[in-house]
């Protein structure tokens, strides 16, 4: 149950028709060195105007026990409500729903359903979740604000790279191309008796008028267990009227977390 409800939230942490095809991103190698200060002003100088956001993905997940293809419906209202739907054969198997104070989550397999806060599910998934990290990585931003922290940039494998620390011996990486500053990685790993990591690569970007988005997002989150999530956007919407249905099916048990 736990892996389940770390890939939902993966997926947002993760039908319509289809939108015109995207242009792919012009994405290039790092050249001359750069301070932090351009790296970071040019990655926020991409645009994303929007205020609604459909997006329908596939999605692949593996661990060391099993490996298992979904769809997804992704749903946000920018910085208010994200709503995902897992869906397996075309059945919904999970819905989740995400705003700046609540986390909700229910899953079919065992009839159970988690209703709370960040500070309790981040604890129990061991890595920290907020509203704005789980909207920043599904839309290709860093999961963190890197106008408030301090960072070293250098040039690494062709990419500029900011690297900058946290309290409890957390490290942060964040990898840029050189045309757009376009994120391509972004790592948070932290050592100690409890070492954990979480790796997420974006391949390629494509673009819209109002924004340039994600076309792949690939996920490996280590703490004990390695778990793997590959997902591809399959077709994305901008600015529908979109509503955001969800409710806990009667019967189901809420899980508690200590």
């Amino acid at each position: 149950m736990k892996k389940l409800l770390l890939f939902a939230f993966t997926l947002t942490m993760l039908v319509g028709c289809k939108t015109q095809r995207a242009a792919v991103a012009t994405e290039a190698a790092a050249g001359s060195d750069k301070t932090a200060i351009e790296i970071i002003e040019g990655h926020y100088k991409n645009p994303k105007n929007f205020e609604t956001l459909h997006i329908n993905a596939s999605a692949k997940y593996k661990d060391k026990k099993q490996s298992q293809s979904v769809s997804a419906e992704i749903r946000i209202k920018k910085d208010e409500t994200i709503l995902v739907s897992i869906k397996f054969l075309g059945i919904t198997m999970a819905k989740a729903i995400i705003t700046p104070t609540r986390v909700s989550y229910y899953e079919k397999i065992n009839n159970t359903y988690f209703d709370g806060n960040y500070a309790a599910l981040s604890k129990w998934l061991g890595t920290e979740l907020d509203y704005s990290k789980v909207q920043n990585m599904l839309i290709g931003e860093a999961l963190d604000d890197l106008t408030k922290g301090s960072y070293k940039s250098s040039i690494d494998a062709d990419k500029y790279k900011l690297t900058g620390k946290a309290g409890g011996g957390i490290l942060k990486e964040f990898l840029f191309e050189g045309a757009n500053y376009l994120l391509k990685d972004q790592i948070v790993s932290q050592g100690g008796q409890e070492p954990r990591s979480l790796h997420i690569e974006y391949p390629a970007h494509s673009s819209f008028p109002q924004a340039t988005l994600p076309a792949q997002i690939k996920i490996e989150a280590q703490q004990k267990d390695k778990v793997n999530i590959n997902i591809e956007y399959t077709s994305v919407k901008f600015d529908e009227k979109l509503t955001f249905p969800y409710d806990v099916p009667e019967g189901f048990e809420q899980i508690f977390i200590e």
